[in-house]
């Protein structure tokens, strides 16, 4: 898809003109009920008595006609948004949105629902002091595009695993550049497939290259040791949004979110008890409490619409008739890592759990949708260890029948199957690098279930890995991935080998292109799917 530059220039007027309204009155000209309220003068004072917006905005969770804005104040403050389909605000509209307060860490966000459909759609934020209720933050401003019902081909990216490794945001680099790249692609939106931080890795000022040139990162004190206090959590999504990469991404393309393992600490499982030196708090309970806490602070996520359980992550969106995409937790149920070859299903051979996959069931059963994205943290047929004996994704190395986690795969695979629910597709990350997956049941040991595709992608900037060894339960045939055997590990973002994904639906013949792409956006593999009828 090629970037659209009548776009590029309405947005670069849209800055210019958001920009001259940072001291002044805007005014509301069209009415919303209930949720507008009309503005005392504002009074013009220094910079630092008003409130500030450090770390840009975000959106997030976006479905048919709704999408959530998610913002940072400096202080308490009350959220305000305002939005138009117009790049001169004519006919904005004006919501009155939460207070941004100590206990969120002074994070907000606001479910804007009942939007036009197929709109590109402005916004920009105000924070107003609580305090002096006449003094307004400058605006910060952001777009995004609702989906259509019909018409309008869908384009979206994913990726995972940022500021890794301790490959934080180097400026002599150009900070977290595969975020400028994703932008300019001009994406629908973004599934970032976990691993959002990497709350186990401490970044130094400096890392020696093997040319022996220096790289150079931004430090803060938040992420110079392990995260253990909430604190610590937070300033690890914090210290991402110093990187301009990544405030411009986040404030034009809608993120869609899920976690793995580095959102609180390698590996982890609940329950767990942690072996390592660099932790006072060894309870890893504690510490996932507090990595959830922050990672529904500061990032788009609409939380508090979750049902009963109000800080659920797996989670459902719809995007138009072409597109539905399910988003997995395969972190908060669970059972230990084990090595994985449990013959009956148990508490310990648990990934998703009896209520997600019961709750994945029904919605690929009543999904409308030409195409359905599973979003999976982590891989299928991928070997991923634990240790010497453990592992930590789904497959166990024995090349067999299922066992341990594999057993709820073989189960979901098998339901899929018998209830003739066509073109799932699933998407992950985790193994920092990029691959292809068809996964065949002719070829494999456990054959009642639909052939399906599976695409990685990562890292985001991190250290990159791999690749990694592929298990033949589920029949996975690799048909590409993005290093060759023998690739050193731990190689850096300047390397270039980082990747991303791209997915685009044809609004005609909905074939599902899949691509995958590198730093820089060049296409280093793409596959066309047509739909099953």
């Amino acid at each position: 898809m090629e970037p659209n530059h009548q776009l590029k220039l309405n947005r670069r007027q849209f800055l210019l003109r958001s920009a001259m309204t940072a001291g002044g009155i805007v005014t509301t000209n069209l009415v919303s009920k209930s949720q507008v309220f009309a503005q005392a003068p504002a009074i013009i004072t220094s910079d630092r008595m008003r409130p500030a917006i450090p770390y840009g905005v975000a959106t997030g969770d976006i479905t048919n006609n709704s999408v959530v804005i998610w913002s940072r104040s400096d202080r308490p403050a009350k959220m305000i948004v305002e939005y138009s389909t117009s790049e001169t605000f004519s006919n904005v509209q004006r919501v009155l949105g939460p207070n941004a307060l100590d206990n969120s860490d002074f994070t907000a966000r606001l479910n804007l629902r009942n939007l036009p459909p197929n709109q590109q759609i402005f916004y920009r934020v105000l924070f107003q002091d609580l305090d002096n209720q006449n003094t307004y933050s400058a605006p910060v401003d952001g777009t995004f595009r609702t989906p259509p019902i019909s018409g309008r081909d869908i384009f979206f990216v994913w990726g995972g695993d940022t500021a890794g490794q301790g490959w934080g945001i180097n400026p002599d680099f150009g900070g977290m550049k595969i975020y400028e790249t994703m932008r300019q692609l001009q994406p629908d939106f973004f599934i970032h497939s976990g691993d959002n931080i990497y709350a186990d890795g401490p970044i130094q000022a400096q890392v020696r290259l093997d040319d022996g040139t220096i790289w150079r990162n931004i430090t803060t004190e938040e992420k110079s040791k392990v995260a253990e206090t909430l604190k610590e959590f937070r300033g690890n999504y914090i210290y991402n949004l110093l990187d301009e990469n990544v405030k411009r991404f986040n404030a034009e393309v809608p993120m869609l979110a899920q976690w793995d393992d580095h959102e609180v600490t390698n590996n982890w499982y609940p329950g767990e008890i942690l072996n390592d030196n660099r932790y006072q708090v060894k309870d890893v309970n504690l510490l996932a409490q507090r990595g959830r806490q922050a990672f529904l602070e500061y990032l788009p996520i609409d939380y508090a619409t979750n049902n009963t359980d109000q800080a659920r992550i797996y989670r459902s969106f719809n995007y138009g008739p072409s597109l539905d995409i399910f988003m997995l937790d395969e972190r908060t149920y669970r059972g230990r890592n084990t090595p994985n070859r449990q013959p009956t299903a148990s508490k310990d051979t648990q990934m998703l759990g009896v209520t997600q996959i019961q709750w994945l069931k029904r919605q690929l059963l009543t999904s409308k949708a030409t195409w359905k994205i599973i979003a999976s943290d982590m891989p299928l047929g991928l070997i991923v260890r634990d240790g010497s004996t453990d592992f930590e994704a789904w497959a166990n190395a024995d090349n067999g029948v299922p066992l341990g986690r594999e057993l709820e795969i073989a189960d979901l695979l098998r339901f899929i199957k018998n209830r003739n629910i066509k073109n799932v597709v699933w998407l992950t990350a985790d193994v920092h690098y990029a691959a292809a997956h068809y996964y065949d049941p002719n070829k494999a040991q456990f054959q009642d279930f639909k052939p399906f595709w599976e695409f990685v992608a990562g890292p985001l900037n991190s250290g990159t890995f791999g690749p990694n060894q592929l298990e033949n339960t589920f029949g996975p045939q690799l048909i590409f991935q993005s290093l060759p055997p023998g690739t050193r590990a731990n190689r850096p973002p300047s390397a270039g080998l980082q990747f991303f994904g791209a997915v685009k639906i044809d609004a005609v013949s909905k074939v599902m292109t899949v691509s995958l792409r590198n730093l820089v956006g060049d296409t280093v593999y793409s596959v066309d799917l047509p739909p099953e009828a």
